[in-house]
């Protein structure tokens, strides 16, 4: 099996509409669209920003699995510790979990597979040569944003009155958080006598955050689209400079959509 497998050779059925990266932040009807995206239980549409974040859940979980996955395999003993590939396969099963969970709850919830597009930008922070990028990109960038939306969506399920959504959110929440652990600690292991090459994990990492704060949707005031879910990030490995970091940026861009439309 080859590695270092880019997004176009991820393996889809027919029932997946798949855009570029590109296609996906070219697409101007998103721009403003905060209001939109926020799970507001007393909004007309609830159920159907439910059913499109719930999409966009599921996929995002294969994208999870089949990251970590390549990261497990991608990589030889002498270039990755034994026990890193040990906890990328954790992270694997736990995904593969995770998808099936979400496909579960797209049933209860109305939605199926097809019903959005499936942008592949999650998988090609995976696709990094070197592995301590991947962890800052993945592990800490984009499980970091998994904690964030799965204390959303649980969140949104306490006040629908949705013991099934909450129960599978929290389930998944307390996994997302060992893998941004995970991460959080391999990465300062691996750099920790190379500083200049931590800095440019983190930088990334910068990046990826930055892509996926979704125009200025995260935050932590109420009319967040996505809740910066600080107490669990901590528990993760973030310190308060890092997760205020994440905060001001978002806000900063959300900022400058609302001046631009």
């Amino acid at each position: 099996m080859r590695t270092q497998l880019p997004p176009e050779g991820l393996a889809r059925d027919a029932r997946f509409h798949r855009i570029t990266t590109a296609e996906r932040f070219a697409d101007e009807r998103v721009n403003g669209a905060g209001e939109e995206r926020r799970m507001d239980p007393t909004s007309h549409d609830v159920a159907s920003r439910a059913r499109r974040q719930m999409h966009g859940i599921f996929v995002g979980e294969i994208q999870a699995m089949e990251g970590a996955g390549r990261t497990a395999f991608d990589y030889s003993t002498a270039e990755t510790p034994f026990a890193l590939k040990l906890d990328m396969a954790r992270q694997c099963w736990d995904e593969a979990r995770h998808v099936e969970i979400s496909l579960l709850l797209g049933d209860h919830m109305g939605t199926e597979i097809g019903e959005y597009s499936e942008a592949v930008t999650l998988f090609e922070a995976a696709c990094h040569p070197d592995p301590v990028f991947r962890l800052a990109g993945v592990n800490r960038a984009l499980e970091g944003l998994a904690i964030d939306v799965f204390t959303t969506m649980r969140d949104f399920a306490d006040e629908m009155n949705d013991p099934v959504l909450r129960f599978c959110e929290d389930w998944m929440l307390a996994d997302e958080v060992t893998h941004v652990k995970m991460g959080s600690t391999w990465l300062r292991e691996l750099t920790k006598d190379d500083t200049d090459r931590q800095h440019q994990a983190l930088e990334f990492q910068r990046t990826v955050d930055g892509l996926f704060n979704f125009r200025g949707l995260r935050g932590e005031d109420r009319d967040a689209a996505i809740h910066l879910a600080r107490k669990f990030r901590e528990m993760a490995g973030f310190d308060t400079g890092e997760i205020d970091e994440i905060a001001a940026m978002a806000q900063q861009q959300r900022a400058q959509y609302a001046s631009a439309y």
